[in-house]
């Protein structure tokens, strides 16, 4: 899955990780207060290290990519390397145009604060000019969102792209697997989708922390004590990460058997797809006996997956309305206690929330990462039949009566090495429950096809 993509993708992401660091390092003890050395802010009228930082940032990713596209000749390196490059940046800049949008609400806050203080203080001229800023980040921030959101489509597409050459250069070893046709057609575009919409999240979660983090912080200079625990540096910081982790762990343990009943789900809706696929070419296929049986194992697991689902929801709701009211006993405790202003008590409950949405990236995206946990372990096992390796113990679990009652008796199909597990038919994949007698030859390809 990432091989046929990303040139040695171990590598990839330790050296990505590894120069990130290298770079934040020099920039925080070499080079941060250099201030413009390019003389390109005088252009523009923006802040000079502001400028600084983006020319600086612009010039790590270009290394980065530069040496990566010498050093290899996979075919996708430009996509791959030169892709993720451009969107972990423009998510960087996205992030940094959030934090400056925060800025704004500290200013504009002040001004509102200024007028309702004393009558006339603030022209119209004040307000709309506040107002003329914000409009201008705005329009920022949503030519670059879809510029990006543009971009991240053609990039995981071809990422499926590549992943589909793979699977089919290897069809011919591959087509008698079970559900071999949903592997390289469906799961494949699954896996791209997902991927496009959980990465973006998860690069976006990781800048807001990085950019966040050090605000959050300073602001919790104004909520120096915690209920119940006392004086604790970085109070809100602390706050949010704990919270996090907690509510990670709880969604975890609750929802610790749904991969497992996402990817069985695909199972039974392929049997029962593949049976009407089949009978359109052979009218000895596809009785309606035979399609009740097998949509009454659709049926029975959707019934389960309800079920976990139902108690897994009670845990995700109920920790995300808790999570609505644990920041405001926090600094509302504080603020009675102290008196803070409102400007102050507004802005730490918008950092914490930024910080806090971050930290609960695995707890807000947990259903779509069960389902793309499930894809996984289809595609894996997909590529380990392939190559004859050890299956996972999933995929030997027993077949229903109505999946192996579907025909009888069937002819052994062909089956290369499994593993080793393959003994009178043992492994999973390559099983053909509903297979009927050889068809003749004159029949179409799709009647003789195994299917599970």
């Amino acid at each position: 899955m990432f091989q046929s993509f990303f040139p040695n993708p171990r590598l990839f992401l330790l050296t990505g990780g590894a120069w990130a660091l290298f770079c934040v390092l020099v920039w925080n003890f070499f080079v941060y207060d250099w201030t413009d050395p390019l003389g390109s802010a005088a252009l523009t009228g923006w802040d000079p290290n502001r400028v600084w930082l983006y020319q600086f940032n612009i010039l790590c990713y270009v290394a980065f990519t530069v040496g990566w596209m010498m050093s290899t000749t996979h075919r996708w390196a430009r996509w791959s390397v030169g892709g993720s490059a451009l969107i972990v940046f423009v998510t960087w800049f996205q992030v940094q145009i959030s934090v400056m949008v925060n800025e704004w609400y500290g200013s504009f806050f002040d001004l509102i604060q200024q007028a309702l203080s004393e009558p006339n203080a603030v022209t119209l001229d004040q307000y709309y000019s506040q107002l003329m800023d914000f409009a201008w980040l705005a329009g920022v921030f949503i030519f670059t969102a879809v510029l990006a959101a543009f971009f991240t489509q053609h990039y995981t597409f071809r990422w499926r792209e590549a992943l589909n050459d793979r699977y089919v250069d290897m069809w011919h070893d591959v087509r008698h697997i079970e559900g071999a046709s949903q592997r390289i057609q469906e799961d494949t575009m699954r896996f791209s989708r997902i991927m496009e919409a959980l990465g973006s999240r998860f690069i976006d979660a990781v800048m807001t922390l990085i950019a966040f983090l050090p605000l959050l912080w300073e602001l919790s200079e104004n909520v120096p004590a915690l209920p119940l625990i006392g004086e604790v540096p970085g109070s809100l910081v602390w706050v949010a990460l704990i919270w996090s982790i907690g509510g990670t762990l709880l969604l975890a343990v609750a929802g610790i058997r749904l991969p497992g009943l996402e990817f069985r789900n695909q199972r039974v809706e392929a049997a029962f797809r593949k049976e009407l696929v089949i009978g359109e070419d052979n009218a000895e296929r596809a009785e309606p006996i035979t399609l009740g049986e097998l949509f009454s194992n659709v049926r029975k697991n959707y019934f389960n997956l309800y079920l976990n689902y139902l108690y897994f929801n009670i845990f995700r709701f109920g920790y995300g309305q808790a999570g609505v009211v644990v920041p405001l006993i926090i600094i509302e405790t504080v603020n009675v206690a102290r008196s803070i202003s409102n400007i102050i008590y507004k802005l730490n409950i918008k950092e914490l929330n930024q910080v806090e949405n971050s930290f609960q990236f695995l707890v807000n995206s947990w259903t779509t990462i069960v389902e793309l946990m499930s894809i996984y372990k289809r595609l894996r096992a997909f590529e380990a039949a392939a190559r004859g390796e050890e299956l996972s113990e999933i995929e030997f679990e027993p077949e229903s009566q109505a999946t192996r009652a579907c025909a009888e008796p069937a002819q052994k199909p062909l089956a290369p090495r499994c593993g080793g597990a393959y003994k009178a038919g043992a492994c999973p994949l390559w099983r053909s429950p509903c297979r009927t007698r050889s068809p003749p030859p004159t029949e179409p390809n799709s009647a003789r096809r195994v299917l599970r």
